[in-house]
């Protein structure tokens, strides 16, 4: 039986199957793009010309086996002419909202300075307010995304009944191995802690917990089971 450490990758394993999955994505340009990875942790670096090309990158070192964490310092350049001021930008944003049936678009304001883009606003869900930003991430022009919206249940909702729903809906999935992730909920952040199999089953743990009433942050300190 193989033990976890004959089991483990190297870091000149990893780096090379990165660079590979960067090849791979169509979505990048994988010359782009630097790659490094130390006790595996993946660094990116170089440029790109849109922040969904570097959401992408980010996403498929995320996909490769033995990547612990990724940690992107890659540069968004926008072409010396983008033919979109901030202007559009934010008119570009305002409509993706509108169009995502996910967000109330009336709740979440957009402002734009240099092509960084800012959502404040209220919304009564958490998936609400990871919807608003994956409508606008994607857009031409766009350097960035700061995330401000809050979330405001309408009817209070006690702490101790979020992580008891969270942990319930962790359970149900047969692709989560729930009894090896951590729910503490303090504040209205949720922190996951603990182990998981794949960087899938991170994902879909983290989108469990945005699912869940009175849920306004997220943050996930899962470690990846090597």
């Amino acid at each position: 039986m193989s033990t976890g450490t004959s089991m483990a990758r190297s870091d000149a394993d990893i780096q090379r199957d990165v660079l590979a999955e960067l090849s791979w994505d169509a979505r990048v340009q994988a010359s782009e793009i630097g790659v490094s990875v130390a006790g595996g942790i993946a660094t990116l670096t170089g440029w790109v010309d849109s922040y969904a090309k570097k959401w992408a990158a980010e996403r498929a070192a995320h996909r490769v086996r033995g990547v612990r964490a990724v940690a992107n310092d890659i540069t968004v350049r926008l072409p010396g002419d983008t033919g979109r001021t901030d202007t559009d930008i934010a008119t570009a944003a305002s409509r993706a909202l509108e169009w995502d049936s996910f967000v109330p678009a009336e709740r979440v304001e957009v402002t734009v300075a240099n092509g960084w883009l800012t959502l404040r606003g209220e919304v009564e869900q958490g998936f609400q307010k990871r919807a608003a930003e994956r409508a606008v991430r994607r857009l031409t022009g766009v350097r960035g995304v700061t995330n401000l919206v809050a979330v405001r249940s309408p009817e209070p909702v006690s702490e101790a009944d979020v992580e008891q729903d969270i942990r319930d809906a962790l359970r149900r999935r047969r692709d989560i191995d729930a009894e090896r992730i951590d729910v503490d909920v303090a504040d209205g952040t949720v922190v996951l802690s603990g182990e998981v199999r794949s960087w899938m089953e991170r994902d879909e743990a983290e989108r469990i917990a945005w699912a869940a009433p009175g849920v306004g942050d997220v943050e996930v300190r899962l470690s990846l089971v090597s």
